[in-house]
């Protein structure tokens, strides 16, 4: 694919020898310097602002490709960048004031250096810029790979070569926020916006476009990230090379395979250039086509065709509804209170410009979830197109939000059967777009979190002759006579739960053994004001802080908990006093008023499931890195079981509660569901618990024991071996259930089928991890009673003990299989008093 150009770039740098023969330079040889000062032969000034310091150039008469310093504005930093500049016939930059210069890729946006800095291409082969302080701000690290010189090909590609003309390194490989034709943006890479057109940093920018597994994707980049635009291509499992789109001359064509096929996958059309011509993602959001046309001209703008103008993020800016030509007013509820008065939740940021959106006039506070509730608003839509939950309906969704203090709204929309649709539950409210039923063709609906200081009565009732309202009116002078010794009666029972909440927060330092109390001061003071969040879920959300040791934690808030008890107390008192080096450690714990924090020891590399499954994962692990984070959770699981003074059966083992720090060893976590229970009971009565999918059998009697901790790590380990998930629709039907796969392929002899075909490691260890099956399957018998225990699959997995030869591989239960289909995106847990942690 590469091989042509880069024979005949070589080709050139031959010819180039003699240096004051051609008119265009686009070669530099190795040991070669080049300041950014005027004394550069290309040191041209535009009359936007604009300065280039050209150091090599491809062509002349025309818009080509120059590389070198470039800056906008004042002029006080510059970028080392590739951009397209008019040439004349002498290869001389020329000023026409509609062609300015065009900013293609960039090295150092976030660090751009001044003037006098130095570009260095080293003897021994790499590029490296330093600013006039000497301080290196970017480097290709190419030393000691042979590099032969420096090419700028036609493409506008930035290369390093070597002696026998093959690419090094290339500014291709690393894009920025622009496609030029010929460029491909690959699986794994994203161009990222600058945050504004005078402003080249990328830390705040808000927009992605990446290519994922599933086809072109556009995120806008709240927590979590949410996607905006999606150009879906259907899944093949036989292909294994990289995905990718690749701009040509007519089209942004999405490939599966590295080898160009015949036909791309889809194609989304761009103009036909007869000019230069390339693509950028605006700070926006929108994706862009510039050409020239005497002057540069915006030729398409390749999302608006799928999204329109109001379902970008950031249309109306906050917490607005879009509707029409970018229309953008503030929400309304839909229906009145029993005053026929519609209140006021939200006011424009500024009335003359409403497309910056509204603020809150109350904001949500989690420790007031009492006077919370959802107002609605028909027909309204919102941008992501990935629901947080598929196929439910729709009072499921609501009370979802309601569960959940950091939702800010439920917005669900009706599938195909008019009883269940998607559900989304922002924690961030970005524009909505107030839908024509007529075009979308189903109902869409907005709930919206709002805060009040009393609860309020929605109805649509505005009848003032309403009997009920009548009553009322009589009755108002008797209310007010029996009103005060009401008053007399709620003031003796605050003043007693007064009494009681200062008796229990004398309690907590009073019991023995519990672990370290934090000041309210002290964790605002660790998590800057709790301002770095790392994660949520229905119970609170999860900061990053650091102490004042520099030791780093993670901080839980623990909304909606009331007040504060003996068994709440008992429990922490009984977790803080383990120490295990494969279970979470609690540093500590804070509490005041209704608010609870549980302060844990920090994972750099957070949960297990960002690194086991195909498509979501960060980064492949290798076999003997999974397995050794087998070891550490069964070894933690053991210590639970079997060494504690009271045995724990956690209760809610899955990838997301198993974390991992800076070496990627596993500590179990998140002990929110967990049960103690005396040494001397086998088993114990409780009501159903845990994670669909993760669930062992035997909770369908509501008897359980520690082996359903032992089946829901089998789950675990399946899923590791497998990486996928252990209920995945996104393949064939036969294939949605990890275990029937399991059962079937056990039948067939064919377990090496289920290795996970994605690592090329675990590929070439398949025998082993077909052994680990095993572990995992002898976990995952139907009868509790012959799993192993969680120590004998310690020692089967540090081979002491040998796997058990005769296994029931019939792992089929319709009954929770049904139980994880329906509720694979619920929250089947009750909120106990003894709840310890926060988002699961």
């Amino acid at each position: 694919m590469r091989g042509p150009w880069i024979c005949y770039c070589f080709s050139l740098f031959l010819i180039l020898n003699c240096y004051s023969t051609s008119a265009d330079y686009p070669t530099a040889n190795l040991s070669t310097t080049w300041a950014n000062t005027e004394s550069l032969p290309h040191s041209v000034n535009f009359t936007d602002g604009s300065r280039v310091r050209a150091i090599v150039l491809r062509g002349s008469f025309g818009p080509k490709f120059a590389c070198g310093f470039y800056c906008n504005g004042t002029c006080t930093s510059y970028l080392f960048s590739v951009f397209i500049v008019q040439t004349n016939s002498a290869s001389d930059i020329i000023l026409p004031d509609s062609g300015f210069p065009q900013v293609v890729w960039s090295a150092n946006r976030d660090h751009p250096v001044s003037y006098g800095a130095i570009l260095n291409l080293t003897a021994t082969g790499e590029l490296v810029l330093q600013d006039v302080d000497g301080s290196t701000v970017w480097t290709t690290n190419t030393t000691g790979k042979s590099v032969s010189g420096l090419n700028l090909t036609d493409d506008g590609n930035l290369v390093l070569f070597d002696i026998n003309s093959s690419v090094v390194w290339q500014s291709f490989d690393y894009p920025t926020d622009c496609l030029v034709p010929g460029q491909i943006l690959f699986q794994g890479q994203q161009l990222i916006p600058s945050v504004s057109s005078t402003n080249w940093m990328t830390q705040k920018a808000l927009f992605s476009l990446q290519v994922t597994d599933n086809g072109l994707f556009a995120y806008f980049g709240s927590n979590p990230p949410q996607a905006y635009y999606s150009r879906r291509v259907s899944g093949n499992d036989t292909f294994t090379g990289r995905r990718h789109v690749r701009f040509l001359n007519g089209s942004l064509s999405f490939f599966i395979l590295t080898a160009e096929p015949s036909d791309p996958d889809f194609m989304i059309p761009v103009p036909q250039a007869s000019s230069a011509q390339y693509m950028k993602l605006m700070p926006d959001g929108h994706l862009k086509v510039f050409e020239w046309q005497a002057r540069w001209l915006v030729v398409a703008d390749l999302l608006d065709t799928n999204l329109g103008e109001c379902n970008y993020p950031l249309s109306c800016g906050r917490n607005a509804i879009c509707s029409g030509n970018q229309q953008c007013t503030c929400p309304v509820p839909s229906s009145p209170t029993t005053d026929n008065f519609r209140p006021e939740f939200f006011r424009a940021v500024d009335n003359r410009q409403p497309n910056l959106g509204c603020s809150e006039i109350t904001p949500l506070t989690c420790n007031t979830t009492q006077h919370q509730t959802l107002f609605p608003f028909e027909n309204v839509t919102y941008f992501n197109i990935i629901a947080d939950m598929e196929k439910v309906d729709i009072e499921t969704c609501k009370q979802a939000c309601v569960n959940n203090c950091s939702c800010k709204a439920a917005i669900f929309q009706y599938g195909s059967d008019t009883l269940n649709g998607d559900c989304y539950l922002p924690s961030e409210l970005f524009t909505m777009t107030n839908a024509d039923p007529d075009v979308i063709h189903r109902n869409a609906s907005a709930f919206i979190k709002v805060q009040f200081i009393t609860p309020p009565d929605v109805t649509s009732s505005d009848d003032d002759s309403d009997p009920a309202r009548l009553a009322i009116f009589i009755t108002t002078p008797v209310s007010f006579l029996l009103f005060i010794p009401l008053l007399g009666f709620i003031i003796y029972i605050l003043d007693k739960r007064r009494q009681a909440t200062q008796m229990e927060e004398e309690f907590l330092g009073e019991v023995p053994g519990m672990p370290n109390r934090y000041t309210s001061e002290e964790l605002r003071t660790a998590t800057e004001n709790f301002n770095k969040k790392l994660g949520e879920g229905g119970f609170g959300a999860v900061f990053e802080g650091i102490l004042e040791d520099g030791s780093k934690i993670a901080v839980k808030c623990l909304e909606c908990l009331g007040q504060v008890n003996k068994s709440f107390l008992a429990e922490v008192q009984s977790i803080g006093s383990i120490h295990h080096v494969n279970l979470l450690t609690l540093r500590g714990f804070g509490a005041w008023k209704s608010q609870r924090f549980l302060v844990y020891e920090f994972m750099s590399n957070g949960s297990l499931d960002r690194w086991i499954y195909h498509g979501d994962r960060e980064h492949v692990l290798e076999w003997r890195c999974r397995k050794k984070i087998i070891l550490d959770v069964a070894k933690g699981l053991a210590y639970l079981h079997e060494d504690c003074r009271q045995k724990i059966i956690h209760l809610d083992i899955k990838p997301q509660n198993i974390l991992l720090d800076s070496d990627f060893n596993a500590k179990v976590s998140d002990f929110g569901l967990s049960k103690l229970i005396d040494r001397n009971q086998t088993q114990v009565m409780t009501t159903m618990r845990g994670t669909p999918g993760y669930l062992a059998p035997e909770w369908l009697s509501s008897v359980i024991t520690e082996k359903v901790d032992v089946y829901s790590f089998g789950i675990v380990v399946l899923e590791m071996l497998c990486g996928r998930k252990k209920f995945d629709t996104s393949l064939s039907e036969e294939g949605w259930h990890l275990l029937g796969v399991l059962q079937k392929c056990w039948e067939q002899g064919t377990l090496q089928d289920m290795v996970d075909k994605y690592s090329e490691d675990m590929q070439t260890h398949s025998s082993e991890v077909v052994e680990m099956m095993k572990v995992a399957s002898w976990c995952l018998q139907y009868d509790y009673t012959k799993r192993p225990s969680m120590s004998t699959v310690v020692k089967v997995l540090e081979g002491v003990m040998e796997v058990e030869s005769r296994l029931d591989y019939n792992f089929t239960d319709p009954r929770m299989q049904n139980a994880a289909v329906v509720e694979e995106e619920k929250d089947m847990t009750p909120l106990m008093a003894s709840v310890l942690s926060g988002p699961r």
